[in-house]
C-alpha cells in the first residue's frame, strides 16, 4: 500500500515536497487554505545548492520557469558606488558548482513546481483550511473546514513563517519583528537606465540600507527589493502591502546616483515587514513524532543571503530522498523524521545566523563607515558561496 504524506500549504517549500514525496514513491496530499495558487510581487534567487536540485527534478528545462541566468554579482557602495567586491556567476557557477545560479521570478518558480506535483500525482486540495492535527500511534490526520479529515502517514508543515503547524512541533511564541521593512517591486527592462539592464546581480549597501536587483523573466523585467529599518502598520502577517516610493526615500537617507535611479525606475512598490525567529536550536524544533516542519515554518531566513527558497527546497529534497528509502514492511516514520530533523538542523541554522550577520553588517551606522567598509570588502566576494557548497545527500 502506498505510504500517504500529508502537507500543510501550498506555497514553494509545499510543493517542492509534493514532487520529492512523489519521486520517493509516496502518495502526496497538499493542503491549502487560499482558493487559488499564487505567488506574486517578487522575484527570487536561486544558488546552485538549489538549483542542482531542481536540475535533478528535470525542472531547469520548464518553460514556465523562464529564468534569468546572470554573468556576476557585484556588490557596491550604496553611497558613493564604489564597487566593493564581485562575484562570478554564469559558466563559472557552473564549473564550480555543477549547477547555475538563476534568478526567478516567484510565481513562474511556484507554477513550475506545481506543474510538476500535478504531474507526478501528488493530490491538490485548494481552499481547504486545516482546523486541527491530530496524531495517533500508527497515522496522523488533519481536520478541514466543513468537518472533513484526511488520514496519512506523515505530515510535513509547510505553512510559512506564521505557521499553524509549527504550535504542533515546537508551540512557541510568535514571529519578532526584526525591525526592517523590505520594499519589493519590478521595472520592465526596457524602463529602466541602460547602466542597470543585462544580465547582472546588483547590490548597494549603505548604513540602514541593502538594495538588490536583478533581472527575471528572462531579462524582460527587472525586480528590486530595498531593504531599509523601520515598522509599518498593518496585518504582519501579510506581507504584500501597497507601499508609497515617498516612504521608501525618507528611509533611505543619502545613496548614490544608481541606487536612485534604480528605485526611480520601478512604477509601483509592495511592502513586506520583517519578521524571523531565532536559530534552529535542534532537531526537536524541527521534528515532533510524525509530524515534520519544511522551509519559513522551521527556519524563517532573513534575505541577505537570498536562501529562504533554497533551504525550503534542500529540505524537500532531503525528506524525499529518506522517504525514497523507506521499507514498506517496516514503516517506522517518527525515526525516518528523526534523522531528516538531524540531517537538517545544523545547515539551517547557520544559514539563519550568516543571514542576521550580513544583515547587521548592512545596517551598520554610519559612523562605522570605514569600519563597515572593511567588513564588506571582506564579506562581499563571499557573500553568497559558503550556502552554495552545500552538496545533498
Amino acid at each position: 500500500m502506498t505510504q500517504q504524506l500529508l502537507i500543510v500549504g501550498g506555497g514553494i517549500g509545499g510543493f517542492a515536497m509534493a514532487v520529492a514525496a512523489q519521486r520517493a514513491g509516496w502518495q502526496a496530499r497538499l493542503f491549502e487554505q487560499a482558493h487559488a495558487f499564487s505567488e506574486v510581487g517578487a522575484g527570487i534567487q536561486l544558488g546552485p545548492n538549489a538549483t542542482r536540485i531542481l536540475d535533478a527534478w528535470g525542472l531547469l528545462e520548464a518553460p514556465t520557469l523562464r529564468a534569468s541566468r546572470p554573468e556576476r554579482l557585484i556588490v557596491q557602495d550604496g553611497l558613493d558606488g564604489r564597487e566593493l567586491g564581485s562575484l562570478p556567476l554564469g559558466a563559472q557557477a557552473v564549473a564550480r558548482y555543477g549547477a547555475p545560479y538563476l534568478t526567478v521570478h516567484r510565481a513562474d518558480l511556484h507554477a513550475t513546481l506545481q506543474a510538476a506535483a500535478e504531474a507526478a500525482g501528488a493530490r491538490i486540495h485548494p481552499a481547504r483550511r486545516v482546523e486541527d492535527v491530530v496524531e495517533r500511534e500508527a497515522s496522523v490526520s488533519v481536520r478541514l473546514d466543513e468537518a472533513l479529515e484526511s488520514e496519512g502517514d506523515a505530515l510535513v508543515g509547510a505553512d510559512g513563517l506564521w505557521s499553524a503547524v509549527r504550535t504542533r512541533v515546537v508551540g512557541d511564541a510568535l514571529p519578532a519583528r526584526s525591525g526592517h521593512l523590505a520594499y519589493r517591486g519590478l521595472a520592465p527592462m526596457s524602463a529602466v537606465p541602460a547602466a542597470l539592464r543585462g544580465a547582472t546581480v546588483r547590490a548597494w549597501l549603505a548604513p540602514r540600507m541593502h538594495l538588490a536587483a536583478y533581472p527575471v523573466r528572462g531579462g524582460e523585467w527587472l525586480n528590486v527589493v530595498c531593504v531599509v529599518e523601520g515598522e509599518a502598520g498593518g496585518d504582519p502577517r501579510e506581507w504584500d502591502h501597497a507601499a508609497a516610493v515617498a516612504d521608501l526615500e525618507r528611509a533611505l537617507g543619502p545613496v548614490c546616483t544608481a541606487a536612485r535611479d534604480c528605485i526611480h525606475a520601478v512604477p509601483t512598490w509592495r511592502l513586506w515587514m520583517l519578521h524571523d525567529r531565532p536559530p534552529v536550536s535542534g532537531p526537536d524544533a524541527m521534528v515532533r513524532g510524525r509530524i515534520a516542519l519544511l522551509g519559513d515554518a522551521a527556519h524563517p531566513m532573513r534575505p541577505y543571503l537570498a536562501q529562504g527558497a533554497g533551504m525550503a527546497i534542500e529540505d524537500a529534497a532531503e525528506l524525499g530522498r529518506l522517504l525514497a528509502v523507506v521499507d514498506g514492511k517496516v514503516l517506522d516514520v517518527p525515526t525516518l523524521l528523526r534523522r531528516y530533523a538531524l540531517n537538517r538542523w545544523r545547515r539551517v541554522a547557520q544559514v539563519q545566523r550568516r543571514s542576521v550577520r550580513n544583515g547587521v553588517v548592512f545596517h551598520a551606522d554610519g559612523a562605522l563607515r570605514v569600519a563597515r567598509n572593511a567588513a564588506l570588502r571582506l564579506a562581499a566576494p563571499r557573500l553568497m558561496d559558503q550556502p552554495w557548497l552545500y552538496q545533498p545527500r
